[in-house]
């Protein structure tokens, strides 16, 4: 049996959607349960941080990170050719997430990274200095060069389906597998 092509609406314009299949499209993306991070670097006036759920791996050799930012994000143009540390989240740290995507809480404690600034007592960080930078449409794909890193024990902060979740850290620990 032969499937049917799909008979969806194409945009009007190419590269383009409609508000209702954007709305749509960030809904299937929530549907990927990501980890959560927060980006943090020194800005020209102060410390900055904006919490982030796009954060990859890219290289081995050299050690290669990308985060992804939204051009509209208030950190945005400060991060372009600064250092900078990503800070992954434990499920305890649900607040300090809220803090730095604009919903202000407690001050957070400061690490002083040998390359970036960092938050105490994060599940895993990663300093980083500047490697590249690429157009990714209404964002920018930031790659840093690893030149520290560690880890602690405990669950992990996720998002999936527009809400913060955990996941535990028994279903962690696929660094032993690679």
């Amino acid at each position: 049996m032969i499937a049917k092509p799909r008979t969806e609406p194409v945009p009007v314009v190419p590269g383009r959607m409609s508000a209702p299949r954007s709305h749509h499209f960030r809904g299937s993306l929530g549907r990927f349960a990501t980890g959560v991070a927060i980006v943090t670097f020194d800005g020209v006036t102060k410390r900055r941080g904006i919490t982030v759920n796009s954060f990859t791996s890219v290289s081995m050799d050299p050690p290669l990170v990308l985060v992804s930012i939204a051009r509209a994000a208030k950190a945005h143009d400060e991060l372009a050719g600064r250092p900078f540390s990503v800070n992954i989240l434990g499920a305890e740290q649900r607040q300090l997430a809220m803090h730095f995507a604009g919903r202000p809480g407690p001050e957070p404690l400061w690490v002083e990274g040998e390359t970036a600034p960092r938050l105490s007592n994060v599940l895993a960080y990663f300093e980083c200095k500047p490697w590249a930078a690429y157009d990714g449409g209404d964002h920018t794909l930031y790659i840093g060069e690893v030149v520290d890193f560690n880890y602690r024990n405990g669950d992990a902060l996720a998002f999936a389906n527009g809400t913060f979740t955990t996941i535990p850290e028994s279903q962690l620990g696929m660094e032993d597998l690679l």
